[in-house]
């Protein structure tokens, strides 16, 4: 995947779409007990290069996850959109809601203290503790 890549996506129902330019082809796995609550299972996410441009933005709900996050899903379909820092406004976005991409890799997973022994991942990955990603931005 080209760096300046444009993706596209969009929510189950199609009311929520998304556009960003891809940043690299990294797919990052998070551990942590609330993104696996959220989906249900880790996060695969994916971080982009400049701004998110999402169409149909008034049909996105957000909650306030922690003290510096928030979630943000489809108001119609529930579809996770993203988890989004409150400080700067990073975001990641679940790799399975853009279009068509196939040249992904699991790069780094993150919280790898919280995950529970009833999975594991094949790839060989940067592994990240909660203290190390919280060190990493000064938490």
């Amino acid at each position: 995947m080209a760096p300046t890549t444009q993706l596209h996506g969009a929510c189950l129902c199609g009311i929520v779409s998304v556009t960003v330019a891809s940043k690299s082809n990294h797919v990052g796995v998070c551990h942590c007990s609330m993104c696996r609550k959220w989906g249900g299972g880790p996060m695969f996410a994916v971080e982009f290069a400049g701004d998110v441009d999402f169409k149909g933005a008034e049909h996105i709900s957000t909650f306030s996850s922690s003290e510096w996050a928030e979630r943000g899903f489809c108001q119609q379909c529930g579809t996770h959109l993203f988890y989004r820092l409150k400080q700067d406004g990073h975001y990641a976005l679940p790799v399975g809601l853009l279009d068509g991409a196939d040249d992904w890799k699991i790069t780094e997973q993150i919280f790898i203290d919280q995950k529970p022994s009833y999975y594991s991942l094949a790839e060989k990955t940067k592994q990240l503790t909660g203290e190390e990603v919280f060190a990493q931005f000064g938490e």
